[in-house]
């Protein structure tokens, strides 16, 4: 009855119990189970094989699809789309392979690829350290240490022209007991974090001291507040793990071939003192980007490039817009460097003078644009009045008002480069 039709524990006994009683009816599972069906036959569940193409599959044409270069190509792309640049002083990045002649790849995830608990398993896995041996070939001395112990990695990176950091958390906690996980700062299903601190970040700081070209890639299934790192080292990665290509995709934005262009999904707080109770629910207290009022680590929506884009030229098609109505938002991005790099433009609203509270924001809408060096392209955006509803607890109905919008174009939560305010024609319920 609360619409959920698919169980990982066994139901017959409790479904037929409910019949029994009357607690439910057949009528009302075969309501329900129409979505079920209909994805069923969406994927030929329900038909003769020799009519589903999703049943030859490894059998008629002798190749596992996901074997092939057009796959691998596929998940390399995904991966490389993932990867979100935090952090670039004195363009650090890309990396110059002919210019260097020795790395020090450091960290326990620099040669590994770690999955996570839903993620299945994969053929092949591309560690950071065979992405990074491939791209720089045998002209470029690797050496790698997994930690410190014996002053290892000190020594490596003292001696190296760079140092290349990979670091994170263990998706599983390595651990094979249900609510084991020893590290502070790791968390899985059924055990929440309790902490936000990087553990590896003093290794970091001892690595920074002896060799200031030091980048940390941050491989992790959250965020961190990695504010020391922020404030200190030059160049800072994000991506996550369970992708059979993270070597590759990693190596390729380390040496640009591949010009990043992620977005984080999350606000990341300096700390947790920032965050409310781990028990209180309510997001209106300061939880994600629609109600956090502090000054994040990096806020929502954030992602740099090796490109610089500049705005221009903001146009809304209505100043006033009605029932079942639409905004069409356009601007010019431009492409000021030299290099070609795809830029997220970003629609946030803000509802003024509303009946009901409204979060400080809320993402409307993005495209991700790829723009050659120097070239301009018009971005348009639409927002249509079916979007801005949201429920009335007083009324039981969800609400628009007849009032004030502020919409904000952007390339971040936090970094809004126009903004305009609309009139919503009168107040309509659902």
């Amino acid at each position: 009855k609360a619409g959920i039709t698919q169980f990982l524990d066994d139901y017959k006994e409790g479904i037929y119990g409910a019949l029994a009683n009357g607690y439910l009816t057949e009528k009302e599972i075969d309501q329900v189970i129409k979505g079920n069906f209909r994805v069923m036959l969406k994927l030929g569940l329900l038909d003769d094989p020799e009519k589903v193409p999703y049943s030859k599959i490894g059998i008629a044409d002798t190749t596992d699809p996901w074997t092939t270069l057009k796959h691998q190509s596929e998940a390399r792309l995904v991966t490389q789309k993932s990867i979100v640049l935090l952090k670039n002083e004195k363009r650090l990045l890309p990396l110059d392979k002919s210019k260097l002649k020795s790395i020090a790849l450091i960290g326990k995830l620099a040669n590994s690829v770690l999955l996570d608990w839903y993620s299945g398993d994969t053929l092949y896995a591309v560690t950071p350290m065979e992405g990074i041996r491939t791209k720089v070939g045998t002209d470029v001395l690797i050496r790698f240490a997994e930690n410190n112990n014996y002053n290892k990695a000190i020594e490596l990176a003292k001696n190296s022209d760079v140092v290349i950091m990979c670091v994170g958390n263990h998706p599983v906690c390595n651990s094979n007991k249900w609510k084991d996980c020893p590290i502070a700062s790791n968390g899985r299903e059924a055990v929440d974090r309790a902490s936000l601190t990087l553990e590896e970040e003093q290794l970091i700081k001892q690595v920074y001291e002896v060799n200031p070209n030091t980048i940390v890639v941050l491989i992790s299934s959250f965020p961190y507040a990695i504010n020391w790192t922020q404030k200190n080292i030059p160049a800072i990665l994000h991506m996550t793990h369970s992708s059979q290509e993270t070597g590759n995709a990693v190596a390729d934005v380390l040496f640009g071939d591949y010009n990043p262009a992620g977005r984080l999904t999350q606000t990341w707080p300096e700390s947790l003192n920032q965050l409310p109770d781990m028990m209180d629910y309510n997001i209106r207290n300061g939880r994600t980007y629609m109600y956090f009022k502090g000054k994040p680590l990096y806020p929502f929506g954030y992602g740099l490039s090796y490109s610089e884009f500049n705005y221009s030229n903001l146009k809304v098609s209505s100043d006033n817009v009605k029932h079942n109505g639409e905004v069409v938002i356009s601007v010019d991005v431009q492409n000021k460097s030299s290099i070609q790099g795809d830029e997220v433009v970003q629609l946030y609203v803000k509802q003024l003078n509303s009946s009901v509270v409204r979060p400080l924001k809320e993402l409307k809408g993005f495209k991700r644009v790829s723009l050659n060096a120097g070239e301009t392209k018009t971005v348009e955006l639409k927002l249509k009045i079916e979007d801005l509803y949201i429920w009335d607890i007083k009324n039981k109905k969800f609400i628009v008002d007849g009032s004030l919008v502020e919409l904000m174009i952007g390339s971040s939560s936090a970094d809004i480069k126009f903004s305009k305010n609309i009139t919503i024609v009168n107040k309509y319920y659902r």
